[in-house]
């Protein structure tokens, strides 16, 4: 996207005044979407936004500047604005050769969306609209989204890195309104993967909206769910976002060292049951947050954060990294090149077990089934917890009966963790934005069938 020797010119001029470090980080992206309501066609929406972030580093001090022009003068003028914010002294000529790095992706992407006619993706909501209200009369709303993004990167520093990505993703979501007697139900299903157009070779639309549909019908006959400590079951895939909120950032290196994180000293010791291995992997293939570098140019990789229960890493960025004498860890990531980059979650994910799905719910004689979990609310610094689920059963007499509404899980991280008592041989994953100091990024969360020996269910009608 520019020049090499542009760029360390302009890395060069970055520490003309004294900084320790200089980075660019150059970013192309790409994007279309298509939205349907009702029938009808409400939006269809394509972009394109460039630009470079120059970054530079002295001590404890950081000078940022980014700009949507990418030619040799506009770099220069934002080198010069990042590098005034850690000026000392003129510091002379800094000489930055740069080395080509080249890191492969974690599988190959076949067919860009760009290359895809804007009328073949209207087509795909057209398809979802009439299969979810095919599913019944009771459907009164259907929304169809799809959205795709091409994004391409170059990281350049002052330690001679020079490396890119080209990250293509691809999702599909309906939301389907259900109205009855219990009044008016949602029902969703969102799938995304780190994949071009060809998502639609693995995935019909019309099986996606009708499992949007079924859920919003299900809630119609549900009953109020019990309140209380009751065991919990979570669904492979459905407590990903759990265990992402509520233990994952409080293993992120920038909250640990602030103090704002309930996981603070603890490394090598038991923090969990030892039947839970948690893991961020940004290898992960085709994964909603999977690369082949983060947005700091490090590679991306497969980091264990508890093993066996015990705490053994947290996740990194360059400046927690360098401060601590520690490893990158491939967890420096921005929402754009108007961002600074922080450590951020990549696909974070507990490992399968042993135990039979179906075996966990049989021996659990009264509890709650959780097959979705909708948003929630957490506090890193204390491991607190509310989330809603959005797709729940009975557990009676170790069987899956009937759906409830209206319930909220509530707990602590830590807590939670050492209370997993079951873990599934199977294995699902949630795909979503991760939001944390106003910048969102592509994030993916996992884990199999488990049971969590005991959680408040914050319901409407009594244990």
């Amino acid at each position: 996207m520019i020049d090499e020797r542009v760029l360390e010119r302009t890395l060069s001029a970055a520490l003309r005044h004294g900084g320790d470090f200089a980075e660019i980080f150059v970013e192309d992206r790409r994007s279309s979407s298509a939205r349907l309501d009702d029938a009808k066609v409400e939006e269809l929406a394509s972009g394109r936004e460039r630009g470079a972030g120059v970054r530079v580093i002295r001590g404890e001090t950081t000078g940022f500047a980014h700009t949507a022009d990418l030619s040799e003068s506009a770099l220069r003028e934002a080198a010069e604005a990042a590098s005034a914010a850690t000026r000392s002294h003129d510091a002379g000529a800094h000489v930055v050769a740069l080395a080509r790095e080249d890191h492969r992706a974690p599988h190959d992407v076949r067919v860009l969306p760009e290359s895809v006619e804007k009328a073949k993706k209207v087509e795909l909501l057209a398809r979802a609209d009439d299969a979810a209200r095919s599913e019944g009369s009771a459907i009164r709303q259907v929304s169809v989204s799809y959205a795709d993004s091409r994004r391409r990167i170059l990281v350049a520093n002052s330690d001679g890195v020079l490396t890119s990505d080209d990250q293509v993703r691809t999702r599909f979501f309906v939301q389907s309104v259900a109205v009855g007697d219990t009044g008016m139900q949602t029902g969703m299903e969102a799938p995304g993967l780190t994949v071009g157009f060809e998502l639609f070779d693995e995935i019909e639309p019309e099986e996606v909206a009708r499992t949007s549909a079924r859920r919003a019908l299900t809630l119609l006959r549900a009953r109020p769910a019990p309140s209380g400590r009751l065991p919990v079951v979570l669904k492979r895939g459905a407590g990903g976002v759990l265990f992402h909120e509520a233990c994952g950032h409080g293993l992120e290196a920038d909250l640990v060292a602030k103090d704002a994180s309930v996981f603070r000293g603890r490394a090598g010791e038991q923090v969990a049951s030892p039947l839970v291995t948690l893991v961020d992997d940004g290898t992960l293939a085709r994964e909603w947050g999977a690369a082949a570098i983060d947005d700091e140019g490090a590679p991306a990789r497969r980091n264990v954060l508890i093993e066996d229960g015990v705490l053994t890493d947290y996740m990194w960025d360059f400046l927690r990294a360098r401060k601590e004498g520690h490893d990158q860890s491939g967890n420096g990531r921005r929402e754009t090149y108007q961002h600074l980059p922080m450590v951020r979650m990549t696909n974070t994910y507990l490992l399968a077990g042993a135990d039979d799905p179906e075996e966990i719910v049989r021996q659990t004689p009264h509890g709650i089934y959780c097959a979705q979990l909708g948003g929630g609310q957490v506090n890193t610094a204390t491991g607190d917890f509310v989330f809603g689920m959005t797709e729940a059963y009975l557990i009676e007499n170790g069987e899956i009966t009937e759906p409830v509404r209206a319930a909220n899980l509530i707990g602590n991280g830590p807590e939670t963790l050492r209370l997993v008592d079951a873990v599934g041989n199977d294995f699902g994953t949630w795909p979503g934005t991760c939001g944390k100091l106003g910048q969102g990024v592509p994030v993916s969360a996992g884990q199999p069938t488990l049971r969590v020996a005991e959680l408040t269910v914050g319901g409407t009608a009594g244990a």
